[in-house]
């Protein structure tokens, strides 16, 4: 079975802001380098999601229904719907994901 592998909005502003950050303090050709990377690990997620592990931050308050790939630093959060696999959130794995992943997926 082939997925299609949907950005929310939310996931398509940390891409950009992704981008821009490493513009801005390293180079153009390093930010080319990780969103091809970041939007390659994404469209891996085609043919199987359910490889990804569920983020041990969601885990431990018993959201099992996500799932995340990595391109170190950077984590990528999904959820299978259907055939389709919406990504929600990417981020720098460095951050406080606790935090992040309670404001973005639980909207607090």
């Amino acid at each position: 079975m082939r997925y299609e592998v949907v950005l929310t909005k939310d996931a398509e502003r940390d891409l950009e802001q992704i981008y821009r950050y490493l513009v801005t303090h390293d180079s153009k050709p390093n930010a080319d380098y990780v969103l091809d990377r970041l939007l390659q690990t994404s469209g891996t997620l085609l043919e199987d999601p359910q490889r990804g592990s569920v983020p041990k931050e969601l885990r431990t308050l018993g959201m099992t229904e996500y799932r995340q790939l990595f391109f170190k630093p950077y984590r990528l959060i999904y959820r299978v719907h259907g055939e389709s696999v919406v990504v929600y959130w990417i981020a720098d794995g460095c951050r406080d994901m606790q935090s992040l992943l309670a404001s973005r997926l639980l909207g607090n």
